[in-house]
């Protein structure tokens, strides 16, 4: 919103003078940031502009002066550092260029840091971007004055799998604890011992007061403290200004000025952060944090940082790969590839006993990408048998975002989320799937009342001081019509700017949805979805999903299939409402789909038979990256490129368009591109074959008309009923670093994963005898035995267990839904 003219005019401000040039600023600026202003550069190693200032560096000091209460100028007795003293009316600053008392006073704290500093700047990783280097030059003395022996430290310090620590280099600037503490709210490292040997490291539960968790890899007796157990860390080396902070992937393995910079987008969740991918003789080698204020600031996931290595693993696919005569898979030509799956999907969707063919793209596709899937499914195949959502889905879920998601553009902002006086989160933890999304929240702790449905206060809900509302799977729908206006949540959620997140996991709890859009309407709240994977909000948009059709209009109806039709040049799109992937998937194990294309699907995810539907479908094409199962299944598997070697456009949560280029060119080409050329071969002209012919058919189909998109749904809220005993209700969700199949390849992030633990309340535990030790968790299909952990606040009669951890793949050992009943017991079975 742009501020009025009578609100910009009310705005404070304040005249200096800094090296003899007038400048007005805010009434509040640091000196350093008013310096910026005029093109005045000051040396900083502690500054950060969104880290709160610490003057811990002494880096920036300056002379200055200001008005005293006769008007006369006041020198400051000595330099005052600028990133720490805001500024004054009529004050006068002179910086290192102007002043030689602060041009001294800069070159003696470089020296002093300098003192103990290694000169090992040719192997330094920070060598050749690092602002010690460059400000010991022009901010320096020309030779150093000490000849004593530095001071040493054992190198490195493990801060954890993933962060490494070489103290002597640190210059105790603070910048890594500050983001730790006031950032991610992850206060696992602090300064240790005083004098002469204070440093950074990690520090005993005692000391931070911890709450006990254990991560992987460190011993209980490690006398060195705790693991630095954040799903940020990453973000301390980056803006560490020496090279003390050091990651293990990217470790000794180059120099910045061997390295080209391409921007980029993070494929691994639905934010779109900015990053920037640094690659050399075509393989990245590591990714930083793109500052976007408007989506993450400065700031990253580790995952979004360090999971990169599974685009260029030894599974990699280059080249087509047909079935022979023997059974096995070999390569092929493009043309001969391209013949071969045209011939089998002929084959599955023409004639009378022709059972049809069905896609199933996956979530992490991008737009240009689920809108080919979309258009080659209904006019290449004439099925509306298409679903992106390989996870829980449900027909209300599709209502809902067609309704009021789908074609609607911008809705809620991150922005308007920082700004929002309350906010309820339902089937979303904001930490593990939603990576920015929760640092944005915890920029406004203490501004902003947060209530969040679910099973359990998180860590992260605990960072966030959130209120919890403790509520089984599948009661969702029961705990949002609970909220009525006597209760805290609804009295918070009548505030102007308030929001309503609801998270993809709600598509497993009938009503829920229809509940949240009740209490919108009750409350006067924006509602905002935000799914975990990037490619979710695209194909929606896309028309990925199998009775909606690009914008979110309704197969259903008349109108939006003509509209569409017509703007495909087509006569028709098929009108039978389409099958869900659980659908798709269910009636191809049993026989009944004549040919499955699947796009980036992970079988290993997926709780329905993926395995056997794809042995027991007569003919399979899958897209894909790297060799796995899917491919071992198909009869023809056309190899497509990772998301660093293509164009296209994620859509993220709020409906911001994220586009981003190609940054390592190759011959690989786009799941669009396939696409395109395998319509070809089936008489079809998709005119999808660049990134500009998918937006530019997008752009013209333009926003539903009315009556073209679904109502509203319309469906009564389930009730669970979860009590301690034989059987309880599972929940389960994604850790952001587990082992899904794009953190392949990165052991060191891997190692900062989260133990698998089995979370029970004292009253669920003490029934099931599992208040300590090993737990069994049993469905009819398997079983998961993890520690158990008892969980004060939680709901009653609810077994907690990650997703995908390790030790604990829900899909593969359970075989069931978050939501379904299973068993709990102490011990082993």
């Amino acid at each position: 919103m742009t501020a009025t003219p009578e609100k910009a005019a009310a705005v404070d401000t304040v005249s200096l003078t800094i090296d003899g040039k007038e400048v007005s600023v805010a009434k509040g600026t640091l000196i350093i940031r008013a310096a910026e202003q005029v093109g005045i550069d000051i040396p900083r190693f502690c500054d950060h502009p969104a880290l709160k200032p610490a003057g811990a560096c002494r880096q920036c000091l300056v002379d200055v002066a200001s008005p005293g209460p006769d008007g006369n100028l006041r020198a400051f007795p000595k330099p005052q550092p600028s990133c720490a003293m805001t500024v004054s009316e009529g004050m006068v600053v002179n910086t290192q260029h102007t002043s030689e008392a602060a041009d001294k006073a800069q070159k003696g704290v470089m020296e002093l840091l300098l003192i103990n500093h290694p000169l090992d700047c040719p192997v330094c990783d920070k060598g050749g971007e690092c602002p010690l280097q460059n400000q010991a030059l022009s901010n320096g003395r020309p030779e150093s004055r000490f000849i004593d022996v530095k001071r040493v430290f054992e190198k490195p310090l493990a801060l954890s799998s993933e962060i490494l620590l070489d103290r002597e280099r640190c210059i105790l600037c603070q910048r890594c604890t500050r983001f730790s503490k006031e950032i991610a709210g992850d206060a696992f490292i602090d300064l240790q011992n005083r004098g002469a040997m204070q440093q950074i490291g990690t520090f005993n539960e005692e000391v931070l007061d911890f709450d006990g968790y254990e991560p992987i890899g460190v011993a209980a007796e490690d006398e060195s403290g705790k693991a630095f157990s954040s799903y940020y860390s990453g973000n301390t080396v980056q803006i560490c200004p020496v090279g003390a902070l050091t990651s293990a992937a990217y470790r000794f393995r180059s120099r910045p000025f061997d390295l080209i910079s391409s921007p980029g987008i993070a494929e691994h969740d639905s934010s779109g952060a900015a990053i920037r991918v640094d690659h050399r003789r075509g393989k990245i080698l590591r990714r930083l944090a793109d500052q976007d204020m408007v989506v993450n600031e400065d700031w990253v996931t580790d995952k979004d940082r360090f999971a990169f290595a599974w685009q260029n693993l030894s599974d990699r696919i280059t080249r087509p790969l047909v079935r022979g005569e023997d059974g096995e898979l070999h390569e092929a030509s493009w043309p001969d590839a391209l013949a071969a799956a045209a011939a089998g999907l002929k084959a599955a969707t023409e004639g009378d006993t022709a059972q049809g063919a069905a896609v199933l793209p996956g979530g992490r596709v991008t737009l240009e990408d689920a809108y080919a899937y979309g258009k080659f499914a209904r006019v290449a195949l004439g099925t509306n048998d298409v679903d992106a959502r390989t996870r829980v889905a449900s027909d209300e879920e599709q209502a809902f975002l067609g309704a009021t998601v789908a074609g609607t553009g911008m809705g809620v902002t991150f922005g308007d989320l920082e700004k929002a006086p309350a906010v309820l989160l339902a089937g979303f933890e904001a930490e593990d799937e939603g990576g920015v999304v929760f640092l944005r929240l915890r920029k406004s702790l203490g501004r902003q009342q947060v209530f969040t449905i679910a099973p359990f206060a998180t860590r992260g809900s605990e960072k966030l001081n959130a209120t919890l509302i403790p509520t089984a799977p599948g009661g969702e729908g029961k705990a949002f019509a609970a909220i009525k206006a006597s209760t805290d949540a609804a009295e918070a959620l009548k505030a102007e700017g308030s929001v309503i997140v609801v998270g993809e996991r709600l598509a497993g709890s009938p009503g829920a949805f229809t509940q949240a859009l009740a209490l919108a309407k009750r409350t006067g709240a924006r509602l905002a979805w935000i799914p975990r994977r990037a490619g979710e909000r695209g194909a929606l948009e896309a028309g990925a999903l199998p009775d909606l059709l690009p914008g979110g209009r309704d197969v259903a109806s008349a109108s939006a299939r003509q509209t569409v039709a017509e703007a495909w040049g087509v006569a028709s799109l098929p009108e039978t409402p389409g099958r869900d992937a659980a659908a798709i998937i269910a009636d191809a194990a049993a026989g009944k789909v004549g040919a499955l294309v699947v796009g980036g699907v992970t079988p290993s995810d997926l709780t329905g038979p993926m395995g056997e539907a794809l042995a027991r479908t007569p003919f399979v094409v899958s897209l894909e990256v790297r060799r796995g199962e899917v491919a071992e299944h198909a009869d023809v598997v056309l190899p497509v490129a990772p998301p660093s070697e293509k164009a296209g456009t994620f859509v993220n949560w709020e409906g911001r368009l994220r586009g981003f280029a190609t940054a390592i060119k190759t011959d690989a080409m786009g799941d669009h591109r396939v696409l395109d050329l395998l319509a070809r071969e089936l008489g079809v002209d998709l005119k999808t074959g660049t990134v500009a012919d998918a937006n530019e058919q997008l752009a013209a189909l333009g926003a539903p008309a009315k009556g073209e998109r679904p109502a509203a749904p319309k469906v009564d809220a389930a009730k669970v009923d979860a009590k301690p005993g034989a059987s309880v209700v599972l929940a389960s969700w994604h850790q952001l670093v587990d082992e899904g199949a794009l953190q392949d390849g990165e052991p060191y992030l891997a190692g900062t994963g989260r133990t698998a633990v089995a979370r029970l309340s004292a009253k669920t535990a003490e029934a099931a005898g599992a208040t300590e030790g090993v737990v069994t968790v049993a469905s009819a299909h398997g079983s998961l035995e993890l520690p158990v952990v008892v969980t004060e606040g939680m709901a009653d009669g609810v077994v907690w267990v990650p997703t995908k951890s390790p030790g604990a793949w829900v899909a593969q050992e359970l075989g069931v839904e978050p939501g379904a009943l299973v068993t709990v017991k102490g011990g082993v079975a």
